[in-house]
């Protein structure tokens, strides 16, 4: 049997250790580019588009290179004429997001859902809607909410997450900056909804933008909850000198594309698989000042792809 020197020994063994490390690394290096490459949009950014025109915007967001959408409606067509128009720009629907029409109930939108091709329907703040009738209106009766009033939306949610799975669904709840609000006992409103949830009936969809602008980056909220984040809504706000946890129009930063706002994405994507991260879709939201929809949601898709 041959001899090997100490040295030699010590240097095999490392480059053994060394690449056990990059072999235990590399799937998750290349989810998060998968990540990167598979990279979805929320409708919601081109909600007017598609109420003018359904098959010519999905066309569109197509052309830029996203095979991922996540619904936000249907722009008045029912799901299966949407269905339809997706098949035919070649665009998959792995979440929808929860917009009952007038009179419509929760099975027939997890009905919407499944004719859409969604694995997920995702949910925020519980509220009843019936006779608001502006975005103001949605606005104060969020702004009025009490601990209690959340303590009571844990059993919604929990709810949810059951009639969901009952459908062959799976439920996410998405946030904005208001569930960072920190309440007297030290706990945000996200710390009371999310303790007090089923993690397998209630998953996460990370709005990073908005977490961010609550004075909470996404990395502490994987950190917080391994595996229960699911989706990721990618978007950026200019910085701002303090963390906002009011859902006050005439308060909010100026809504930017990504890459021009403050947010370094390159190590949220990196850290998303470990995460549990499934998928990702960008969300631009309005006012669009400096740049027309479409130039946004290019320049973030680009964005995406540049850091993959």
């Amino acid at each position: 049997m041959n001899h090997m020197s100490r040295r030699t020994v010590l240097k095999t063994g490392a480059a053994t250790a060394a690449s056990v490390a990059l072999m235990t690394a590399l799937p998750r290096q290349l989810h998060a580019k998968s990540l990167a490459k598979s990279t979805g949009i929320q409708l919601y950014t081109v909600n007017k588009e598609l109420m003018e025109d359904v098959p010519g915007t999905l066309a569109k967001i197509a052309a830029m290179g996203y095979r991922n959408v996540e619904s936000a409606g249907t722009a008045g067509k029912s799901a299966a004429e949407f269905r339809k128009a997706l098949d035919a720009a070649g665009l998959k629907c792995p979440s929808s997001h929860m917009f009952p029409a007038p009179g419509q109930s929760t099975a027939q939108v997890f009905d919407d859902a499944k004719t859409l091709g969604s694995e997920y329907v995702v949910g925020s703040v519980q509220i009843k809607t019936e006779g608001l009738k502006s975005i103001d209106d949605y606005i104060r009766v969020l702004s009025a909410l009490t601990l209690d009033d959340y303590k009571r939306m844990v059993g919604t949610l929990n709810d949810l997450g059951t009639q969901a799975k009952s459908a062959g669904l799976r439920f996410a709840y998405h946030n904005h900056n208001m569930e960072f609000h920190k309440w007297e006992d030290g706990r945000t409103t996200y710390d009371i909804l999310m303790a007090g949830t089923d993690p397998s009936l209630v998953k996460i969809e990370l709005d990073c933008g908005w977490s961010d602008l609550g004075g909470v980056p996404p990395l502490e909220i994987f950190k917080k909850y391994p595996g229960r984040v699911k989706m990721l809504h990618i978007k950026d706000f200019a910085k701002t000198s303090h963390p906002l946890t009011e859902l006050d129009i005439k308060q909010m930063p100026e809504p930017t594309e990504l890459g021009k706002g403050h947010i370094d994405y390159k190590p949220i994507l990196a850290a998303a698989p470990a995460a549990g991260v499934e998928q990702i879709f960008v969300e631009q939201e309005p006012p669009f000042l400096h740049f027309t929809v479409w130039e946004a949601a290019k320049a973030d898709y680009d964005y995406l792809q540049s850091i993959a």
